[in-house]
């Protein structure tokens, strides 16, 4: 997607109809937490690229139906920081929302660098726990 404001909801919106192709409920909390995670990770991926990533992309993968995987890659080589949020900060709270959310749900973040220099934010969680409420 191009790193753009409007790719965002974009990128939100194939999430959720993947999703929903998965069997889980658009109306779900979950559902909800993941577009929240989405969100958070794609604005990164444009606004904090300082235009040397002109694309990224959203991948979706769950595995053996107990592990959904949601990772957004671009090509900037700077990963996040894992600094608290200021307390009047008006941007930088996204990666700590997304841990914050991810941690609530049972999962996890992770790094990792691709083959082009840029870098991929992973989040795991459990898929089982999803689809019963």
């Amino acid at each position: 997607m191009p790193s753009d404001p409007v790719s965002v909801s974009a990128a939100r919106r194939h999430v959720a109809r993947t999703l929903a192709e998965w069997g889980l409920p658009d109306d779900s909390d979950f559902a909800d937490t993941i577009r929240l995670i989405v969100s958070e990770l794609a604005t990164n991926a444009v606004q904090h690229t300082f235009g040397q990533s002109p694309t990224f992309t959203v991948d979706l993968r769950l595995e053996r139906d107990e592990e959904l995987y949601l990772g957004v890659t671009d090509s900037h080589p700077r990963w996040p920081q894992k600094l608290p949020a200021a307390v009047r900060q008006d941007n930088g709270r996204g990666m700590v929302i997304i841990r914050m959310l991810a941690k609530e749900r049972g999962g996890r973040l992770q790094v990792t660098p691709t083959a082009e220099g840029g870098k991929t934010v992973w989040i795991a969680l459990p898929w089982g726990v999803a689809l019963q409420g």
